[in-house]
């Protein structure tokens, strides 16, 4: 089993390449489509980078996995799903999250049944790459549609933890939960103790390199928001506590309308140009209730 991982500056995300050295097949998880929110353009230059790297390892890209529904980026899912062939996989709680950001965006045209994607994942599911067996496990709590990958001692585990400076990921858009956060994250502690978490995210300060993987043990000792000693009670009133102090990530409203489309931009209109949606004067929360 080899690993590489790539970090993006702007979204502080990492993208990891996972194969099966000996079968040369690989998979990307949680891949990143630079955005510009200013000009509305995009940048492939970092995933182009991923892709290199592949094709220069002489792998067969078979899946693009996705952790969750991400809401600080845009995903390129799709983009490598029609280069490369490669089949998208996500959570099949990706409908509930498209349930709710449709009727927040009015994407009337949006199917709601996860229909984007190639495969819909629940707990137990198996993926096969090559000889490797990628093991879906369900932490939901940063969202309802969170997921990790199991492959050997690796566990590729998106915003359900963050790394031991950082400590957890927030959890009060739709679908999150600060107790269900907390079992999951438990949950990843029953893991064997030198397990590798390979993170979605870390925020280096400058002159330090950002952080792509934590072991179980070293999480469970250090992490500033979940040591293996704190109660339940204790996490959900501080991640209650810290979520309302929160803005909303920059690129919540382009990420979320793309991403629940697996990465596929919207249908160009009669100009020949695709449009994303912000709402007027009306915040997330009041759509997600229905309230005018």
């Amino acid at each position: 089993m080899e690993i590489q991982s790539f970090h993006e500056p702007q979204s502080g995300t990492w993208t990891h390449l996972l194969a099966d050295g000996a079968e040369q097949r690989a998979a990307i998880i949680d891949p990143v489509l630079v955005f510009d929110s200013v000009s509305g353009l995009v940048g492939t230059t970092f995933i182009d980078n991923v892709l290199n790297e592949a094709s220069q390892a002489g792998y067969e890209l078979e899946w693009v996995l996705e952790t969750h529904a991400h809401a600080d980026h845009l995903t390129a899912a799709d983009l490598i799903r029609r280069r490369t062939g490669a089949k998208v996989a996500c959570s099949a709680g990706i409908c509930g999250v498209q349930e709710n950001f449709v009727r927040v965006f009015n994407m009337t045209d949006t199917e709601t049944d996860g229909s984007q994607f190639d495969r819909l994942l629940k707990e137990g599911d198996v993926i096969k790459l090559g000889s490797l067996d990628i093991r879906v496990m369900e932490t939901p709590g940063h969202t309802g549609d969170s997921i990790v990958y199991l492959a050997g001692n690796a566990a590729f585990i998106g915003d359900t933890l963050f790394a031991p400076a950082f400590g957890s990921a927030r959890c009060d858009f739709p679908g999150g939960d600060a107790g269900k956060l907390y079992d999951s994250i438990m949950k990843l502690y029953q893991l064997p103790a030198d397990t590798l978490l390979y993170l979605c995210h870390d925020y280096p300060k400058d002159g330090q390199e950002a952080v792509c993987r934590v072991s179980v043990e070293e999480s469970m000792k250090t992490n500033i928001h979940l040591r293996a000693e704190t109660s339940r009670e204790e996490f959900i009133a501080m991640r209650t506590g810290r979520d309302s102090q929160l803005n909303l990530p920059k690129l919540i409203l382009p990420s979320l309308q793309f991403n629940i489309e697996g990465g596929a931009a919207p249908d160009s209109e009669s100009n020949g140009v695709s449009y994303l949606r912000t709402p007027f004067n009306r915040t997330i929360e009041d759509l997600i209730k229905g309230e005018s």
